[in-house]
């Protein structure tokens, strides 16, 4: 069992590292994908109002635009249900503070308001895994309604605005169905068999093999979980079984990868890009024998499996949620005692900080503040020729919009320089303001949410980061021994060991996101490394056995198939 005494080695001093925060990453494959998606979104209602002389209105519209900015990942049927629950999600968030700012005007209240605003929204964006942008986009949104005047007699027009700004972005994003509708599930199988194939290189052997080994199952993870939330019938099916065949295969390359082809993995990944046939993958003989077909036997079963109730799946994610309310409500007040005049942006600064630990927290701290920094000179330098007419401003968001998105996935600092300038050109939509006064409020909003924010995540401590721990490692120990329980059966039931090795996969791939999570936590209990090393090792072990059996039964039936046609 662990201790519960703090250890040195969690000292915070240990966490808060310099190295690498601001080093640039390779763009992702789809960066312009939600570039292009939130400009076509936010364009057209934008110059609408621009001809109709409403830009002040321009705020609403946005709120329900900024919504094409989800979802780019998930397969067409799974994106229509997740971008109408964030048009919603985004809906009543600004319901909420339109209605708050049409009864009162005391900046303490709108803030406290504002503060418990985003610490829901934090946890259910964690809780959904709704992907990025996660809540900040939506907490951005509702901070600023809270401070724009409003009367109850107006809510239902601003909302109305809102409501179709949000219809069109999920037309926007469903939009690519039309050319190439198994584009995300062939994307995310591809990425699965990619990171297979750098395991397979390793032999698994040599150093950083098991950070490949770690890359590889949540790789392959994120494939199942694509996969799965496809349409078990219809036209999708046939579809769905051959990308899952491949994804198996990178399940095998990973558990036994000295006997794998890491280049035949990557030729399967380069045969799903574009719109052809889904190569197949294994021998034809071994797919007629029903092997290959025994692996998927359990996908069904994984489908009608219920996930676990929202209130506990929210249950972790309760000190998340506590640093988010109280680092966002104290750095508001302290911005109004500075006397600024939109204490949501220290606000949306501290909200933006908050990730699964107090490292990563650190380093999304660093990069906002240099990433806000470098935005206000940007802003300073293209002011006055935003400031040539309101067309010039429309002109100008669209471009940061999409250079947002272009650059975030390099790394969060980059996007942060253009999302600055874009915030504050927003501001301005309702009539020009002074740019020195602009610029000091962002650079102060900035430096006190940041700092305000940092010291609230250091305050409240995830302690139950060690028991989800522990957690972990008791699931991967029962999902190992179950599986063990089966290799040990002459004839396990069709299908049964191939769902079994799913599991233990995920399993340990989930043990390995939560030692890492909570590995970047302080003043805690010491955590339980040598069963975690363990429960890795004996998983892996347990994995590898199961190809064994697996490839022994397709000689066997291979074998028995060739007898069978012998004259």
């Amino acid at each position: 069992m662990s201790s519960a005494t703090p250890t040195s080695g969690t000292s915070l001093g240990r966490r808060l590292s310099l190295a690498g925060v601001l080093r640039l990453r390779r763009p992702s494959e789809i960066w312009f994908k939600p570039a292009l998606s939130v400009v076509v979104a936010v364009a057209p209602p934008n110059l609408i109002l621009l001809a109709l002389g409403r830009l002040d209105l321009a705020m609403y519209t946005m709120a329900g635009s900024l919504c094409a900015l989800y979802a780019h990942n998930r397969p067409y049927a799974a994106r229509a249900r997740t971008l109408a629950w964030v048009v919603l999600g985004m809906l009543g968030g600004v319901a909420v503070s339109l209605v708050a700012a049409s009864l009162t005007r005391d900046a303490v209240v709108l803030v406290t308001v504002g503060a418990l605003l985003a610490a829901v929204q934090k946890a259910l964006c964690d809780a959904t895994r709704i992907g990025p942008p996660g809540n900040v986009i939506l907490t951005f949104v509702s901070s600023a309604a809270l401070f724009t005047p409003q009367t109850l007699g107006q809510i239902p027009g601003h909302l109305a605005l809102a409501a179709a700004a949000g219809a069109f972005a999920w037309l926007v994003g469903m939009a690519p169905a039309l050319v190439r509708p198994h584009g995300p599930e062939r994307r995310a199988t591809a990425q699965a068999l990619h990171a297979a194939a750098a395991y397979a290189d390793t032999r698994g052997t040599g150093d950083g093999h098991a950070r490949t080994r770690a890359a590889g199952y949540a790789a392959v993870q994120a494939a199942w979980q694509t996969l799965l939330s496809l349409p078990a019938c219809g036209a999708r099916a046939a579809t769905r079984q051959a990308l899952e065949r491949l994804v198996v295969r990178a399940e095998v390359a990973l558990a036994a990868p000295a006997d794998s082809d890491p280049e035949r993995l990557r030729a399967w990944a380069r045969a799903l890009r574009g719109t052809g046939t889904v190569p197949r993958a294994g021998d034809p003989h071994t797919d007629a024998t029903g092997a290959v077909a025994d692996e998927l036997l359990g996908v069904d079963a994984e489908l009608d499996a219920r996930p676990a109730p929202l209130w506990r799946r929210l249950g972790p994610l309760t000190p998340i949620a506590v640093r988010t309310a109280l680092g966002c409500a104290l750095a508001g007040y302290a911005s109004l005692a500075l006397g600024i005049g939109r204490p949501y942006w220290a606000l949306v600064t501290a909200a933006a900080l908050y990730q699964a630990n107090l490292t990563l927290t650190w380093s999304r701290t660093v990069q906002r503040v240099v990433g806000n920094l470098a935005g206000v000179l940007l802003f300073a330098a293209i002011a006055p020729l935003a400031h040539l007419g309101q067309a010039a401003l429309v002109l100008f968001c669209l471009a940061f919009n999409f250079g947002a998105e272009a650059l975030i996935t390099r790394n969060y600092w980059l996007g942060s320089v253009c999302v600055t300038p874009m915030a504050l050109l927003i501001t301005e939509f309702a009539g020009y303001q002074e740019s020195g006064e602009l610029i000091t409020e962002r650079v102060v909003d900035t430096l006190v949410g940041a700092l305000v924010g940092f010291l609230a995540a250091v305050a409240v401590t995830n302690r139950r980061a060690g028991d989800r721990v522990e957690q972990a490692v008791t699931a991967a120990d029962r999902a190992r021994e179950r599986a063990a329980r089966l290799l040990a059966e002459p004839e396990p039931a069709p299908g049964a060991l191939e769902a079994a090795r799913r599991g233990l996969a995920a399993a340990l791939a989930d043990l390995r996101a939560t030692a890492d999570a909570a590995a970047g936590e302080w003043w805690q209990r010491a955590l339980p490394q040598e069963r975690v090393v363990l429960a890795e090792q004996s998983g892996h072990r347990t994995l590898a056995a199961t190809v064994r059996r697996q490839a022994a039964r397709v000689d066997r039936d291979t074998d028995t198939r060739t007898e069978d046609v012998r004259p």
